[in-house]
């Protein structure tokens, strides 16, 4: 199911139940794995315990990802801190190599502590970010107002690397680096989703077929038990959205004002 791709100033193991992911050094690489396959749609989840202690400029990573320059992208990007702090999550879309849609949130837990399960829904009308079966973050299907959305095949990545230069206080906080290694724990992998055989660059029809369970009509939009838990979490824990950036969109962009 997976490739592992290994540094020299990593470490890297697994049993059949948890994937560790160890980086000991101040070289400036990472460590992480991919799915063999590529999916045109799906339902992707795993749990994550992230790095402890320290762990500014450190970014632990799952996500959806296509190759090449105009690729699409679908990221949970958890951003270390220091000690006593909290970690941030950061979401972001990008579809054709276009990203900058940047969300932020506190969690509601010490993901530190214990497993958590983080999911990504993605069918013909929605795309929705999930932590422990709440949604976190929708982006729909805009196309009809020009809003591009992910049309190519693809993988499902983790990994843990360097973010110093923006991840902690946009960079002002620096990695202590007494604290490595720095080690994330990937446990309980499931994939339900279309998988793509061939070399294809977009995604073919079938894979939106309702014969597949994550296409079906009640998951093109949230149900009124998941918007409300939406909504809380934008209303509590979000500190940051690019829809509401005046400052890098003095005109917000079209999927903000269709949400």
């Amino acid at each position: 199911m997976v490739l592992a791709n290994v540094y020299n100033n990593v470490a890297f193991d697994y049993d059949p139940y948890i994937w560790r992911i160890g980086w000991r050094s101040e070289l400036r690489a990472g460590a992480g794995f991919e799915s063999k396959q590529s999916y045109g749609s799906g339902f992707f989840h795993m749990k994550i315990k992230l790095p402890d202690r320290n762990t500014a400029g450190v970014v632990t990573a799952f996500y959806l990802t296509s190759k090449g320059n105009n690729h699409d992208e679908l990221d949970f990007e958890f951003l270390g801190n220091v000690e006593g702090k909290p970690y941030t999550l950061q979401t972001n879309v990008f579809v054709n190599g276009q990203g900058n849609r940047e969300q932020r949130i506190t969690l509601w837990f010490d993901p530190t502590a214990d497993y958590h399960l983080y999911g990504i829904l993605w069918n013909e009308h929605q795309i929705v970010f999930r932590v422990d079966d709440v949604p976190i973050r929708v982006f729909k299907n805009n196309r009809n107002i020009g809003v591009d959305y992910p049309s190519q095949p693809m993988k499902i990545e983790g990994s843990l690397w360097d973010g110093e230069s923006w991840a902690t206080d946009g960079g002002k906080t620096k990695t202590d680096w007494s604290y490595a290694p720095f080690k994330a724990q990937f446990q309980g992998f499931s994939i339900n989703g279309c998988p793509i055989t061939n070399d294809k660059s977009l995604i073919p029809q079938q894979c939106y077929s309702s014969s597949y369970w994550w296409n079906g009509q009640r998951y093109w939009n949230l149900d009124h038990h998941q918007q409300r838990k939406y909504e809380n979490v934008r209303k509590t824990y979000m500190h940051y959205d690019y829809c509401t950036d005046r400052s890098r969109y003095p005109i917000p962009p079209p999927e903000c004002l269709h949400p």
